[in-house]
């Protein structure tokens, strides 16, 4: 009797859009190394050392039009992955994230997110961080925090992110889940709390779904962007 060959095991890039990122990017790299098969930092116009530090820790490192959406797109254009994940330069995979990634996309996954937690002890950020995995459940929509993955032949499928400046996320996710269900991973991204931290719980809160209210009625994501971006 022949022997069932067994399923080859999905090869993990990650994409990083980062921007002065010097300080963080080359822990970054070497905690994602550890989890893919490659990692392609795509540097948007930084001032600072970003695309040399991040070379020197291990990731292939290429330019691109500033802008997360593009960025994004032109690291998934030159990834060599069976899945692309997308992950925020100031966030943290968890230490399982590959095998659960590769676990949940040979099980029939197409797309997926991680849950989230903040980088605070603050109550309030933790209470902040389950509601987020709590919407992203109930909505099958997910952030750029959240280290979203997809099957590369459902990337191109899609033509990967739409080329707006802000609401990237929202938008991909709203067309991922039109074809397949989001795999929600219980393994926990680490998202730096700085935004919140800074401007304020409370407030950062409001903000944010109110850029989404607005993104969901109609208001241009370029509009968004220099709103949200002339504010800070």
């Amino acid at each position: 009797m022949s022997e069932v060959a067994t399923p080859p095991v999905p090869r993990l890039s990650i994409v990083v859009p980062a921007l002065d990122e010097a300080a963080s990017i080359a822990a970054t790299v070497h905690e994602a190394l550890a989890r893919a098969d490659e990692v392609i930092v795509v540097d948007g116009g930084s001032c600072d050392a970003t695309g040399a530090i991040a070379a020197a820790a291990g990731a292939r490192v290429i330019d691109a039009p500033r802008g997360r959406a593009s960025q994004m797109n032109a690291g998934a254009a030159i990834a060599t992955g069976d899945v692309l994940l997308f992950l925020h330069a100031d966030c943290r995979l968890p230490a399982e994230a590959g095998d659960a990634v590769r676990e949940a996309v040979s099980g029939g996954a197409r797309w997926g997110r991680f849950d989230v937690r903040l980088d605070s002890p603050r109550a309030s950020l933790a209470l902040v961080a389950s509601m987020m995995n709590l919407r992203s459940r109930l909505t099958g929509i997910a952030t750029g925090d959240q280290a979203i993955f997809v099957d590369r032949s459902l990337w191109i499928a899609l033509d990967g992110y739409a080329p707006i400046p802000l609401m990237e996320d929202v938008e991909l996710c709203t067309r991922l889940r039109r074809v397949a269900r989001c795999a929600c991973l219980r393994g926990r991204v680490t998202v730096s709390a700085r935004r919140w931290e800074t401007r304020g719980v409370a407030r950062t809160v409001v903000e944010m779904w109110a850029w989404r209210a607005a993104y969901a009625l109609g208001a241009s994501p370029t509009w968004l962007h220099r709103l949200y971006y002339g504010r800070r």
